[in-house]
Formats: structure tokens, sequence, C-alpha cells
């Protein structure tokens, strides 16, 4: 049996677990249900299954039968397993009752490497190399890759991986079309925390104080001006402000206001850069206010950043696999943020995305990820788990038919 044929006799099955994740989404890096749920779906499979010390992930190593046991090649594939803490209001049967929703897709993203997995291990005897599954919690800005690779995800088969995938589900893309890009991907995510302290006066007399709303509101501004006088339109960086907050009553200049930003860049190599310049404004326009400024940027996720020899092969292996209907380049990155960036940077690999919005649904107005109505295509759990498995089997031929010189 073909792996479509094998992915496409599974696609009940794989409903099914999705139901079963769905209805218990958990936040964060402690994900207990959903960790016993997926050892569950892949008990009985030859695989070398570890599990988190810090957080509830599942690792699984499978060994190639047909490997090269002196230099066997690697391919990691990856799935997120947490979910978001908002009420779900989809009204499906099997809907989340517990207060969280997989409103990001992630049920399906776990799912669907687990079908990766029993594909894979369906045609062992053939893989040349190994496959590791990286299952991992908290890929909602808890930094659950990093944890992961903390606790050595990296050397859990005893080599470092040669290639690795992950993909992500869209509620708001036609379902069925997969997409990826060389370069940039998704956007670097820092976070900006800012403290303007003054001295407070009754509003009348503001020369007897110190005003830190004013300062704060320029300091605002200037960093506005700040992203698109310092930064190239061809590596942009975008910040907003999505806190303020600042004094109690109308007639009353406060002793402090603080606010807080999201900052988002295209690549890495700007980061650097924003920290010189957000020092360099907000300290020069407290010292023309004479007040005092406080602040903390903080470095979150660096940006999603494809190697280009993988974004291409995973272009030439969906279209090979699913033909060429079933993919449409990805134009522009994503201003999103994802820690799968974090393994990118170790090991060469390809983000992707696919579409999977709710038939019947105008994939242009349907709810979007993150959204307490978000819905998603069962039927792409098939689809992802075949790609996934073909983009683990497909690389390691390649890799042997290098290492043979072919």
């Amino acid at each position: 049996m073909s792996l479509a044929s094998a992915a496409e006799s599974m696609q009940n099955d794989l409903a099914d677990l999705r139901k079963r994740l769905h209805q218990v989404p958990e936040v964060g890096l402690d994900l207990p249900q959903t960790q016993a749920l997926v050892l569950e779906a892949l008990e009985g499979l030859p695989l070398e299954i570890t599990t988190g010390k810090s957080l509830t992930s599942v690792v699984a190593v499978l060994r190639g039968g047909a490997r090269d046991d002196a230099s066997p090649r690697t391919v990691l594939l990856r799935g997120d397993m947490d979910g978001l803490p908002i009420v779900e209001e989809t009204g499906l049967d099997w809907a989340s009752t517990n207060g969280n929703m997989h409103g990001c897709g992630h049920d399906m993203h776990t799912a669907g490497l687990v079908g990766a997995a029993r594909l894979l291990c369906g045609i062992r005897d053939e893989l040349k190399g190994d496959v590791v599954f990286m299952f991992q919690p908290g890929e909602e800005g808890w930094d659950g890759a990093g944890h992961m690779l903390e606790e050595g995800l990296l050397e859990v088969s005893g080599r470092k991986p040669d290639a690795a995938y992950a993909m992500h589900a869209h509620a708001f893309d036609q379902t069925g079309i997969f997409s990826t890009r060389p370069g940039p991907f998704m956007f670097a995510s820092h976070a900006l925390h800012v403290t303007v302290k003054g001295e407070s006066t009754h509003g009348t007399m503001p020369y007897r104080g110190k005003d830190p709303v004013v300062a704060a509101a320029e300091m605002i501004t200037a960093l506005q001006v700040m992203v698109t006088r310092n930064f190239t339109l061809f590596d942009p960086v975008v910040l907003s402000v999505g806190m303020i907050k600042g004094g109690s009553t109308n007639n009353t200049i406060p002793p402090e206001v603080t606010f807080s930003c999201t900052v988002r860049s295209q690549t890495n190599d700007t980061s650097p850069q924003l920290e010189k310049y957000v020092d360099q404004y907000l300290t020069g326009i407290a010292a023309a206010h004479g007040v005092e400024v406080d602040y903390r940027f903080i470095r979150q996720y660096p940006a999603t950043i494809n190697d280009a020899d993988e974004a291409a092969f995973a272009e030439e292996t969906i279209r090979a696999v699913l033909g060429d209907e079933a993919y449409t380049p990805q134009v522009n990155p994503i201003t999103g943020s994802e820690d799968f960036s974090r393994v990118l940077l170790e090991v060469p690999g390809a983000y992707i995305g696919y579409g999977a919005s709710e038939p019947g649904l105008d994939a242009k107005t349907a709810p979007m990820n993150h959204s307490p109505y978000a819905l998603f295509d069962m039927a792409m759990l098939s689809k992802a788990s075949l790609v996934y498995a073909e983009l683990a089997a497909r690389r390691l031929e390649r890799f042997a038919r290098e290492a043979a010189g072919a």
C-alpha cells in the first residue's frame, strides 16, 4: 500500500484522535491529558520514546531499517500540542468545555504528526535514516521549543538532525493549499516595557512637577518614527503600543506612566540595532523632559528563517505528492512569531503553512486562528500526515543518494 493510500485509510482514526484532543485543550508547558493521549496513540509502534522533565513533551525516535549505521541521517518533524485560554464558541458536538480551546489548530498538528509516525513506522524497513517526532507543549508564548532544546532534543537520536520541518494549519486560508518560502517565513518577536517616572502635581500647575504623560506620549510617537527612519523597507520592523497606564483623575498629573509594546522584525539582524535605538530615543526624551525612564527590551523569539534548499525541497515534495494545484508560494513573510525558529537556527529546515478553512465557509471571511469561532477542516489530517511522512522519507532517500554520489 502506498503512503497516500495508507494515509487515506487512517483518516477516521485521526479524526477520532483529533476530537479527543480537542475536548481537553491544555495551556502552557504542562499538558498531562494531551501527553497521555499522544502516548496512547503511539503505543505499539517501534519507537524510542522520551518524555520531558520541565514540560510534558513527547519525543519519539524511529530507526530506519535501511539506515547507514556508520553515519545515519536524521529528519525531525514537529507538531505543537498546546491550546489557548479562550472559551470555545464553535457549537461543535465535541467542543471543549474546560474554558480553554484549540483555537490555533494544534490538535490538528498533534493528530497529523501521530499519523505521520504511523505511516513511517509502516515503511520502517525502507527508511534510509532516522526520524525524530517532536510533540511540543508551550508554543503559544511559553517557549516550549526552547525548553525542549535545553533538554537535549537535538541529541535524542544520537546525532543532530540533518533537516527539520514543521507545519501549521490556517483556518483563514483555502483548504488543501500548502505554502512556504525561502528565507524569512515569520517575524522575530520582542517585548518592550517602559516606565516613565515624573513628579506629581495639580493639573493647573504643571510647572511645579515633571509630567510623565507628555514625556510618554512623545516617546510613543518617537518610537513610531524610529522604526520608519532607521530600518529599510526591505527588512522591516513593526512596533505597536498595546497598553498604556497612568493617572486616576483628570486634574492631577500622575507620578508615573507605563506603556508596553510588541516589536516584530523580519530578520534577526535588526535586533541589536533595535535595542540601541530604543535606548537612544527613550533616554534622550526623558532627559529633555527631566523625567526618569526605566525599560526592559525582551527578545522573545527569533525570526523563523527557512533554509532555501529545504524550502525548495518542501515545495517539490508537496507538488509531487498532492499535485501542483495543492501548492501556492508564500509571497510575503507572516508578521506573527513562532518558537520553531529556535530549531531552525540549529538545523536547516522549513516551516510550512496549509489552508484548513472549514468547507462551506469563505476562507476570506472565516474566523481566524485564535478566534473562539475558529474551525478547521478535518479532511486535512490525512493530507498533513502524508506530507509530513513524505518529507521525511524523501529527504532521507535524497541524503542516501547524495552520500552515494548519485
